[in-house]
């Protein structure tokens, strides 16, 4: 590290001073992965929003699409319910959403359903209705869609971001033992699937430290070596 960068302050006055508080509970420690090049990097990646706020970044228009879950039974807590409120121009209400919804829905495959809201159109993983919970391989056969989707019309559906699907009620989703999955695992899942778009952490998963987080996904090759026993 350089001297600038070790002598370069982050806040006005004596900022820097009070914000070296280990009793600070919401807090995130965001680990590089590595060094930023003159070059490029090609390789398709998921972008990790820590700290930021999805419904904000839509309303400033930062996003053409919005993949989230929706479920043919009552959509009035999630998010998709959220984004039609705010978009003040979308017909969409949470009566509607679940009507339309149920149109779609299928005993034994995961569904996308297009909810067009003008300024933004939302991607909705719509889970098969045998079952009262989103599994890995619905979110994987789910996302394959939608980030196909995505790419026939990058020009009206990029930027695109997601949910996390961690944390859910209506929609929870789980792993082959029914237990709720690593956030790794979803991105992975996501990524396998096609998508490189961004993803928004719960806020809850905002109170990660001391446990470090990247910003972006796949994550560096050190941390596998480090699980195995390597530094």
């Amino acid at each position: 590290m350089t001297t600038k960068a070790k002598t370069t302050r982050i806040y006005d006055g004596d900022g820097d001073q009070l914000m070296v508080d280990h009793a600070i509970q919401e807090r995130l420690i965001v680990l590089p992965d590595g060094r930023p090049t003159k070059q490029a990097d090609k390789a398709a990646r998921i972008r990790l929003m820590w700290g930021q706020h999805l419904l904000d970044d839509v309303v400033a228009g930062r996003y053409r699409s919005i993949v989230c879950a929706v479920n043919a039974d009552d959509n009035s807590h999630g998010i998709i319910s959220k984004l039609a409120d705010m978009v003040t121009t979308s017909q969409w209400t949470p009566e509607s959403i679940t009507a339309h919804t149920q149109m779609f829905a299928h005993r034994e495959s995961v569904t996308v359903i297009k909810f067009d809201m003008d300024t933004i159109e939302v991607l909705g993983l719509l889970r098969p209705t045998n079952r009262d919970h989103l599994t890995l391989k619905d979110l994987g056969q789910g996302f394959s869609v939608a980030s196909e989707m995505v790419g026939r019309k990058p020009w009206q559906r990029r930027p695109v971001a997601s949910v996390s699907f961690l944390g859910a009620h209506a929609n929870a989703l789980v792993d082959e033992h029914g237990q709720e999955p690593s956030f790794e695992t979803v991105l992975r899942t996501m990524h396998e699937a096609g998508f490189a778009g961004d993803v928004y952490p719960a806020p809850w998963m905002w109170e990660s430290a001391p446990t470090g987080v990247y910003a972006r996904y796949p994550f560096p090759p050190s941390l596998e070596n480090m699980r195995e026993g390597g530094f």
